[in-house]
């Protein structure tokens, strides 16, 4: 009860006298996160649920920038997880903690601070009734934009107040900005160089004196806030900046980074695509998409400062499967199982989320079609490259092909394949454990194009069609 925890806030005190008779201690944010996240630490539990491929470069930096008590800056490229990474932040908070009822700005009962507040603190004295907030409450955010305005961000006269007769000068006629009413929590401002310089000088007390100022009020408001913001690097560096004063308030600057292997892409990969599509995406076509987006990363014709987004491998997994999903209602399959061939309607649906090198217009599709098969084939090398394959190769000595494509069935492409001896194997050394006419397709179907790839078969393709042949 100490520290503001409870399971079950319906019994916790309800007025000012009943706090104190429970032995609560008042801390401020950055004393809850800063002591949450040693006990954390100390009991080996995982700090940042979700966040993938940081754990001994970002999270050691923002661990100790969190223990030190210091606002801070993730800067890095679109799609590193900067947000994600902010969000998950508020987990260091108390899961419950008290505030004083109907207050706007979250007061401490033990420590009001807006005019309301004091008010009603002298009038109740003990009485004064206590709400309780959970921590996800306790989280503010703002997408730097051009339009946001010092109001937005700090406050602004309310009309409407002063249209119930109070006077220009009384303190209740502030309508408090998202800063001041997420006091007591954390403050996210995503890409702070979009937001215009002038209103980046309104966070400057919030961040050194911390307190607010608003408009021609005689009104200085301590806040306890935890600022942290995301930055671009292009942004930061051309596009716009942060303000010299601005940064130096800041106690610390992260670099975040893409996932550095391809076994945290296949984490995120797997952590990220949406669940509920309806398709089984097999382990070793998620690795030819990691693969892929990591290639596509390091490609010469993509405009490296723009980066490629986490984004981009969790689109392109979840269109493979949807592509799937659509060959089974359109064939009548029971199961529908991604499969090789649902591969190409990524290089497409996903150009856009590139940004190429100018010298490369009109050779996008090509581009990315080509680092498609680069990918197959590494991850073909990599799970079957020592396999004997024979059985299947010898299907085709005497001439026969097999046609295949993004609306032949599991079952039907299995006929035209017919037989073929270690498919247990095959399915074995590309993660397949299940034994379905889905699965053993897929394993297949991409042996087939790996044996294509490494100029064992030859195959032509004609509209969705792939036909492989000797």
């Amino acid at each position: 009860m100490g520290e503001g925890r409870s399971l079950d806030p319906v019994h916790q005190p309800r007025i000012l006298r009943e706090l104190r008779e429970s032995g609560h201690v008042h801390r401020t944010v950055k004393q809850e996160v800063r002591e949450n996240l040693l006990a954390k630490l100390r009991a080996g539990e995982p700090r940042f649920p979700g966040i993938v491929g940081f754990e001994d470069s970002v999270l050691p930096h923002l661990e100790r920038a969190l223990l030190a008590g210091h606002d801070l800056v993730l800067l890095g490229e679109r799609g590193q997880g900067k947000t994600r990474l902010i969000r998950t932040v508020t987990q260091l908070l108390d899961e419950w903690t008290p505030v004083i009822e109907g207050c706007e700005i979250n007061d401490h009962p033990y420590a009001p601070v807006c005019a309301r507040c004091v008010r009603l603190s002298k009038e109740m004295s003990e009485d004064l009734p206590v709400a309780w907030k959970h921590r996800d409450e306790r989280y503010g955010e703002k997408l730097a934009t051009p339009d946001t305005s010092v109001g937005d961000l700090i406050g602004d006269v309310d009309p409407i107040k002063i249209a119930e007769g109070r006077t220009l000068g009384d303190p209740e006629t502030v309508h408090y900005g998202l800063v001041p009413r997420t006091n007591r929590g954390i403050f996210s401002v995503n890409e702070l160089p979009d937001l215009a310089e002038r209103i980046q000088v309104s966070l400057l007390n919030v961040l050194e004196e911390r307190d607010i100022q608003v408009r021609g009020y005689n009104l200085r408001l301590p806040l306890d806030v935890l600022l942290i913001a995301s930055a671009n690097p292009e942004d930061y560096t051309n596009r716009g900046r942060i303000i010299t004063p601005l940064k130096d308030r800041f106690g610390a600057e992260i670099r975040t980074h893409y996932p550095r292997t391809i076994e945290d892409e296949l984490v995120l990969i797997k952590q990220e695509i949406t669940p509920d599509i309806g398709a089984d995406i097999p382990e070793h076509l998620v690795e030819v998409i990691a693969r892929f987006t990591r290639l596509v990363r390091e490609s010469t014709a993509v405009d490296a400062r723009s980066g490629v987004s986490a984004r981009f491998s969790i689109a392109a997994a979840e269109t493979a499967s949807a592509s799937a999903v659509r060959r089974a209602a359109l064939t009548g399959e029971e199961r529908a199982v991604t499969r090789v061939c649902d591969l190409a309607s990524v290089v497409h649906s996903l150009r856009g989320k590139v940004e190429f090198e100018v010298s490369e217009e009109g050779r996008e599709t090509e581009i990315l079609a080509h680092l498609l098969r680069r990918a197959t084939a590494e991850t073909f090398r990599g799970r079957l490259g020592g396999q004997d394959l024979a059985p299947l190769t010898d299907r085709f000595a005497e001439g026969s092909q097999v046609e295949s494509g993004e609306l032949v069935p599991a079952a039907e492409l299995l006929r035209r394949i017919g037989p073929v001896n270690g498919l247990s194997k095959i399915m074995s050394r590309l993660g397949i454990e299940e034994e379905s006419p889905g699965h053993a397709a897929a394993a297949l179907e991409f042996a087939l194009e790996g044996l294509y790839l490494m100029r064992r078969l030859s195959k032509d393709d004609l509209d969705g069609t792939a036909v492989y042949r000797t």
